[in-house]
């Protein structure tokens, strides 16, 4: 066996969605970047995706996963990826609508203050175009504490609609992949969770605007997602789902419209995040954990092996 194949072998890569990743994978990768300098990080991506069979339950391919394992191994110095197309100025975000200050002032609607009675049916509208999502960024970039972030891994997001205006909007995305506090109470193994994960969603965002004061109508949004989200994530992605679970910071919310829509507080996060590998972050951004079960038998759906 050739001396650079031995060497291959004592190189560990990151896993790929929480899976080992062979030798082959990583080798094939290394000349993948080799051989098709032109290909753009997203192109190489969907190459690997095709070869090694890295799809979704519905069939399409895991290219943000893969696009993100390229780039874990890139900053571990193995391979070299092309340079990352210029996406706008430092501090603005991919497909943003930038107006000025004034502009955005004179948009700003009325207050709505109403009883929930007054302002149905409450709809969900789910987006599927891309100026679409390039306004409901906007609009998270503006008034939601954590921003737009690009969600990890499969997502869907919506506008939350009354009979007469835009209350707000939220986001479902893929789960974390270990969160102590969920794993526990569910009660399932390593092999359990890697298994059944795909069947939790997460609540990633959840936004209704300022200027709207209506009582109970965070709790009553959170009710008519979880039907709508059954349906629209097994008919996008080919999942059922069975749990969606959802973190909130006890500095700035109490979860108390979760818990009107009976969610369940489990316990909270470590405080690491989804990138901190090396629990360098270790209780610096503690979040509650709430899990709302979508049918009777659900923990008893994720156990199964």
């Amino acid at each position: 066996m050739p001396a650079i194949m031995t060497a291959v072998k004592l190189i560990v890569p990151p896993d790929f969605c929480g899976a080992s990743v062979t030798a082959e994978h990583y080798q094939t990768a290394i000349d993948l970047v080799k051989r098709f300098p032109e290909l753009s990080r997203r192109e190489l991506a969907n190459t690997l995706c095709e070869w090694f069979e890295w799809e979704r339950p519905n069939g399409k391919l895991k290219a943000q996963e893969a696009t993100q394992w390229l780039e874990k191994l890139a900053q571990q110095g193995l391979i070299s990826l092309p340079a990352l197309k210029n996406k706008g100025a430092k501090g603005q975000h991919r497909g943003r609508i930038n107006y000025p200050q004034e502009e955005h002032d004179q948009k700003m609607p009325s207050m709505i203050n109403k009883r929930l009675a007054e302002v149905q049916p409450v709809t969900l509208l789910r987006l599927t175009q891309a100026e679409q999502q390039a306004t409901w960024r906007e609009q998270m970039n503006r008034y939601h504490y954590l921003g737009a972030a690009t969600p990890f891994g499969a997502s869907i997001r919506y506008w939350i609609m009354s009979s007469e205006a835009c209350l707000g909007c939220m986001q479902f995305s893929s789960p974390a992949w270990r969160i102590k506090a969920r794993d526990q109470w569910i009660g399932w193994s390593d092999t359990q969770r890697k298994a059944r994960l795909q069947h939790i969603v997460c609540n990633s965002r959840f936004l209704i605007f300022p200027w709207i004061k209506i009582q109970n109508l965070a709790s009553h949004v959170l009710s008519i997602a979880k039907t709508q989200l059954s349906r629209d994530w097994t008919e996008q992605y080919g999942v059922n789902p069975l749990l969606i679970e959802t973190m909130v910071d006890p500095r700035y919310f109490q979860g108390t419209c979760y818990r009107a829509a009976n969610y369940i507080h489990v316990g909270q996060t470590t405080g690491r995040g989804r990138q901190d590998k090396h629990n360098q972050r270790h209780g610096m951004a503690i979040k509650s954990v709430f899990m709302l079960p979508l049918t009777k038998k659900a923990i008893q759906q994720l156990l199964m092996d």
